[in-house]
Formats: structure tokens, C-alpha cells, sequence
């Protein structure tokens, strides 16, 4: 387990998972009912930006260090979540992001494996009722913590993409998913290094019947370096009303502030599969 997030805490791929993030909660937040969000790969919920970690790569200065001046839908609502948070000192992981757009009533759970990112990240929310912290598989908890006794929220999934097979284990996690929980809104996010993996992740969803999935995508590049992280997906499914056109425009609102005029560097918003 040698994946820390912290090195890439608000790069341009956290950008564009994170300001999706935001829209699929404010679509869930527009009806009165509680929702519950499972957090299946949580990190430490907040991330130093003066750390050793996030100073060594720099990575947050091309990511949300080109955002972060936006004020203007559809960018403005997740800038001013970053900035309440502690940006320019701190960037918030997901934990932060969603703890800070919870009702009352809503819940959140997180689960985390490292042992001592599960550490902080227990300290983080020690007291907070609303928050539980696991030390556990996110495969399993994805069997184990659903479906929600709420019958509705929202499960991200976030894999490091450290092993072999990551593409395979999530295409099978959320055929499982949807079939337990079909109320849930599932997002995946995923890395865009060359076309190839992400085809077959497409088709393998395609195959295992996997209804109402949509894939957002950003790329800064022409995918062809299989050693580099040329963009990033979010495969969502059963997203809220209105999200679809939402993601387009978040997204090419992101690509006109972090292209650096690379060919390649463009936005997709596509279904995968269709409802059932």
C-alpha cells in the first residue's frame, strides 16, 4: 500500500472529481428526504498544501492553483467549498467536501485501509455523530454498508489504481452495486493514461449489464503515454436529474483554466450504458 494521496492532493484530476462531487450532492440536497454517502477509499479527508508531500510535486499549483480565482458558475460553488475549507493553506479531500454539504439528518461513512491515514482521518471526525470512520476493505464495504437504511445518497469510489486488475475489480463492484442498491447515485472515478484500459473498463460495464452510466472525462493531453496521468473519468450512474448537462459545462469550465495548449486536451460526456 504505497499510494499516498497527499502528493496529489488538488491536482487537476481532484479538480475535476471534486467539482462533479459538488453537483451530484446538490441533487441529492434538493429534495427534503436524508441521504447517507459511502466513501470507499477516503484518504485523511484534508490535505496540507505546505507539507513535504505536496510541495515535493507541485501538482496542486496546475490544479486548483489555476481554479481557484473562478467566481462564476459552474465553478463558483466548489471554489467557495475549497476556500471555506483553508485553500490556499489546505485542500480538502472528499470527507471535507461532503461533510461540509451535509444536513443535519444526512450521514456520512468513510472507509480507509492505511493504518495511518485511518488514524487522522478517525482523529479528524472524532465526536461528530454524523460521521462514522472504518478501517476496512472498500470491496467489501461496498457489500457490507449497502444499501442504505435512507433507500437513497450516494456511493464514491476513489481506487488508488496502485494494482493490477483496479479497472476489473471496479467494473464488478458496481455491477454488484447496482444490483443491491439501484437507488443509490454511484460515482467511480478513474485514471485516463492511454485509451485502451479505459475502453475495456466501458465495455466490460457494457457486458455485465451495469444500466445508466455515464462517463465525464477530461483529458489535458492526446492519451497515448501509458506511464503518465494524461486526464481522468467520473463513471456515473443513476445521476441526478439535470447532472448530465451540468457535468459538460463544469468540465469545459475546468479545461479552459488548466489546458497548457497540448494537443488532446478536451472534455467528454458520454453514455455507457442506458437505463433499464
Amino acid at each position: 500500500m504505497n499510494y499516498r494521496h497527499a502528493f496529489h492532493a488538488g491536482n487537476f484530476a481532484d479538480c475535476a472529481k471534486h467539482a462533479l462531487l459538488v453537483a451530484l450532492l446538490r441533487g441529492l440536497l434538493a429534495k427534503d428526504k436524508p441521504f447517507a454517502v459511502l466513501d470507499t477509499h477516503a484518504g485523511i479527508g484534508s490535505y496540507d498544501l505546505s507539507a513535504p508531500e505536496p510541495q515535493r510535486t507541485g501538482e496542486w499549483r496546475d490544479g486548483i492553483g489555476r481554479v481557484a480565482e473562478a467566481t462564476a458558475p459552474p465553478l463558483a460553488d466548489y471554489v467557495a467549498l475549497v476556500r471555506a475549507a483553508g485553500f490556499p493553506a489546505s485542500y480538502p479531500g472528499s470527507p471535507a467536501i461532503v461533510r461540509a454539504l451535509l444536513r443535519p439528518g444526512d450521514r456520512l461513512m468513510l472507509c480507509e485501509l492505511h493504518v495511518e491515514d485511518h488514524a487522522t482521518l478517525r482523529a479528524r471526525f472524532r465526536g461528530d455523530a454524523q460521521v462514522a470512520v472504518h478501517r476496512r476493505d472498500a470491496w467489501e464495504a461496498l457489500t457490507a454498508l449497502t444499501p442504505f437504511p435512507e433507500r437513497r445518497g450516494l456511493v464514491l469510489i476513489d481506487p488508488p489504481f496502485e494494482k493490477e486488475g483496479e479497472f476489473d475489480r471496479l467494473a464488478a463492484g458496481l455491477a454488484a452495486l447496482r444490483h443491491r442498491f439501484r437507488a443509490a447515485v454511484v460515482a467511480a472515478w478513474y485514471p485516463i493514461k492511454h485509451r485502451a484500459p479505459v475502453r475495456a473498463f466501458h465495455a466490460a460495464l457494457r457486458e455485465q449489464a451495469v444500466p445508466d452510466c455515464l462517463a465525464c472525462e477530461l483529458t489535458l493531453r492526446e492519451p497515448t503515454d501509458p506511464t503518465r496521468l494524461n486526464g481522468c473519468g467520473l463513471l456515473v450512474a443513476n445521476a441526478p436529474f439535470g447532472f448530465e448537462q451540468q457535468a459538460r459545462e463544469i468540465l469545459d469550465a475546468l479545461l479552459a483554466r488548466l489546458a497548457r495548449g497540448e494537443d488532446g486536451a478536451a472534455t467528454t460526456v458520454m453514455r455507457v450504458t442506458e437505463e433499464r
